[in-house]
Parts: structure tokens; C-alpha cells; sequence
């Protein structure tokens, strides 16, 4: 099998027909700077794969196996990410503004300085997860559970908090800004 698929770009069409009646395995895959814009890569196996830097900006990743993979500094802008498993993925500087991670499994996923803005939570499984200075301004994190997970600098302003528990730590964690009237 192909490991090596560095800087490779996909056209949409030729991946949708394949991935239409194929499960793309795709595990420990270099696809650093890869352009995946638009792809369809519902229930891919990217496990422990290299997409550093890649472009997948709108693309279906729903119930897609993530856990372990490098997205550092990738463009996931609108990708939808629905019930997909990021366990311990490194998503750090990642664009995922709007994208949908509605009841996606983010445990211990390291999202240091992510932009999250009008990305939609819901449900999304945040233990451990390190948010530190993460943008989440306007984002919906409506029952997601942030047990353990570092909120230091995390910018919830607008953000949807409905249902979710946080210690008094990760309260404390939490930067305050005062409304001007």
C-alpha cells in the first residue's frame, strides 16, 4: 500500500466514487499538505496519519477514525467531523471554524491555540482535552463534557455552555471580559 501521499491533490469526484463503495484505509498515511477540499472521506481509517498542514475545508469526515493523527495547522473550516474519533489527535493551530464535531470523540486531543469559532460541539466528548488558548467564540458546546480538559485562555465568549460541567479550576481557568456598556 501507498504511505507516502505527500502534497497529493485529490479531485472530489474521482475519491467520491471510489469512497461510494469503499472504506479508504488510509492508516499511518503522510498526506502533510495534502488538498482533501470538498472530500468525501465519511468512515476513512486515518489513524495515526500525517495531514499536517492539509486542506480539508469542507470535507465529510463523518464517523472517520482520526484517533492519533497529526492535524497540526490543518484547514478543517466547515468540515463536517460528526461522530468521528479524534482521540489524542493533535489538532493544534487547526482551523475547524464551523465545522461540525457533534458528538465527536476528542479525549485527550491537544487543541492549543485551535480556532473553534461557530464550530458546533454538541455532545462532542472533550475529556482531558487540552483547549488551552483555543478560540471558541460563538461556538455551540451544548452538552459536551469537559472533565479534565484545560481551559486556560479558551475565549467562550457567545459560546453555547447549556448542560455542560466544569470544576471551579477550570472555571477559574477561564479569562473574563467585561461587556462595555
Amino acid at each position: 500500500m501507498i504511505k507516502d501521499l505527500t502534497g497529493v491533490t485529490v479531485e472530489q469526484d474521482k475519491i467520491s466514487k471510489y469512497l461510494a463503495s469503499e472504506i479508504l484505509d488510509l492508516e499511518e498515511t503522510n498526506l502533510k499538505n495534502a488538498n482533501l477540499r470538498s472530500a468525501n472521506l465519511w468512515c476513512a481509517n486515518l489513524q495515526s496519519a500525517n495531514l499536517e498542514y492539509a486542506n480539508l475545508w469542507s470535507a465529510n469526515l463523518q464517523h472517520a477514525c482520526l484517533r492519533e493523527a497529526d492535524l497540526r495547522d490543518a484547514d478543517l473550516q466547515s468540515a463536517n467531523l460528526e461522530n468521528a474519533n479524534l482521540w489524542s489527535a493533535n489538532l493544534r493551530g487547526a482551523n475547524l471554524e464551523y465545522a461540525c464535531l457533534r458528538d465527536a470523540d476528542l479525549r485527550e486531543a491537544d487543541l492549543y491555540g485551535a480556532d473553534l469559532r461557530g464550530a458546533v460541539l454538541r455532545d462532542a466528548d472533550l475529556r482531558s482535552a487540552n483547549l488551552y488558548g483555543a478560540k471558541l467564540i460563538e461556538a455551540n458546546l451544548s452538552g459536551a463534557k469537559l472533565q479534565g480538559a484545560d481551559l486556560k485562555g479558551a475565549d467562550l465568549e457567545g459560546a453555547d455552555l447549556e448542560g455542560i460541567k466544569i470544576t471551579k479550576e477550570q472555571l477559574d481557568q477561564l479569562t473574563v471580559i467585561e461587556e462595555n456598556e
